[in-house]
């Protein structure tokens, strides 16, 4: 450990930073865990819409939404 921490010393500050914002992700990655199976429970969300789009065409407009366009 004090090769990296003498290596980081070795940088300049700027570089620094991003190894210290590296190592944050790394930790908040790590802390995150393996997710849970999935729910599901957004399922049926758009059935409302089912008389005016198709089940395709009801992907492109969600395709849209998710890109921001209109």
């Amino acid at each position: 450990m004090d090769r990296l921490e003498e290596m980081v010393r070795d940088l300049p500050r700027e570089l620094q930073q991003e190894v210290e914002d590296f190592v944050q992700f790394l930790l908040e990655k790590r802390s995150k865990g393996p997710r849970g199976k999935p729910t599901f429970d957004w399922a049926g969300a758009l059935k409302d819409m089912g008389h005016q789009y198709t089940s395709v065409e009801l992907q492109h407009k969600i395709s849209e939404w998710m890109a921001g366009e209109e």
